[in-house]
C-alpha cells in the first residue's frame, strides 16, 4: 500500500536527530517533492503523534521557529528545542550550527 503524504513527511521528521533542526524546504525534498514546503506546514500543524514525530525541529528557511506552533506556540518550540541543546536567539535558530545535514 502506498504511504500518504502525510505519512512520507512524518517518516522523515521522525529522522531528524535531537539537536538538530531541518527546514519545511529540506523536509519537503526528502519526502520527495521540493514544492512540498505548504504541505510539511500542514501536516506539521496535525501531527497526530508529537512524541515520536518532532515536529519542534522543524523551521523556515532563515531558522526561524514557527509563531503558530501547534503544540503551545512558539514558546514551546523554543522550549523543546533548547531542551535538546539548539540555541535559539529571537526566535531564529543558526543554521549553519544546527541544520540537519543530510544528503539530499
Amino acid at each position: 500500500m502506498q504511504k500518504s503524504t502525510f505519512e512520507l513527511i512524518y517518516d522523515v521528521v521522525k529522522q531528524i536527530p535531537k539537536g538538530t533542526v531541518a527546514t519545511y524546504g529540506q523536509i519537503a525534498a526528502l519526502a520527495g517533492n521540493r514544492r512540498w514546503s505548504r504541505v510539511v506546514g500542514y501536516a506539521l500543524h496535525a501531527n497526530p503523534d508529537p512524541e515520536n514525530i518532532p515536529c519542534h525541529r522543524v523551521v523556515n528557511r532563515l531558522g526561524d521557529v514557527s509563531r503558530a506552533f501547534a503544540f503551545g506556540g512558539e514558546n514551546r518550540q523554543i522550549t523543546l528545542l533548547e531542551s535538546e541543546g539548539v540555541k535559539v536567539e529571537g526566535n531564529r535558530v543558526d543554521l549553519k550550527k544546527y541544520r540537519w545535514e543530510v544528503l539530499m
